[in-house]
């Protein structure tokens, strides 16, 4: 079993933010699932699901972005796995709006979520990115306020395909490996 982790926020004054990327991804496994029913474990909502043969563990931790670890780190030992079977999906400001990018191990950039999960088990895992990116030149606020907004409708139908493109990455890293994933997604996005 691969454990995805998909960072965000609770509750539904978060749910459409940026800073929820994560949460969306997982979403969106369980519709490729054909559903799946979550249960609070582990300081989060938790579902075990097989999609296209890939037997998943999801995580969407409860403890807010900032506490993260506090949930992968007990379900990691829980299920007594490896850093390479746990898969961490949050968003990225480093990255242009809708990019999508694999990556093992590193630092936290920022992403107080990584943070925190790199704080309770080690840096060593891997990583895939949603790119959100920047603030516009004349936005009025500090990042953390750009993360906390919702998409705005322009970007919806690009957000939905950025989010089929980290499913498949998921999907594709739990069946064949992280190299074939890394070469299959870490391609630049034509736009």
């Amino acid at each position: 079993m691969i454990l995805v982790v998909g960072l965000g926020n609770p509750g539904p004054r978060y749910a459409e933010t940026r800073h929820n990327a994560g949460f969306k991804v997982i979403d969106r496994l369980v519709e490729r699932a054909g559903g799946a029913s979550f249960r609070e474990k582990f300081h989060g909502h938790f579902s075990q699901v097989t999609v296209d043969g890939a037997s998943l563990g999801l995580l969407k931790p409860l403890t807010f972005m900032n506490e993260s670890g506090r949930s992968v780190q007990p379900a990691m030992q829980h299920f007594k796995l490896p850093l390479d079977s746990l898969l961490v999906v949050h968003d990225e400001i480093d990255l242009p709006f809708a990019d999508v990018r694999l990556k093992q191990g590193g630092g936290d950039a920022g992403n107080r979520g990584i943070r925190s999960i790199s704080g309770s088990i080690g840096p060593n895992y891997t990583r895939l990115r949603v790119g959100i990116g920047r603030p516009p030149t004349d936005f009025q606020g500090d990042v953390a306020d750009f993360v906390l907004q919702a998409f705005p409708l322009a970007e919806r139908d690009e957000l939905h395909a950025a989010l089929d493109r980290a499913a498949d990455a998921v999907v594709l890293m739990a069946t064949r490996g992280i190299s074939v994933a890394m070469n299959a997604t870490n391609q630049r996005k034509v736009r």
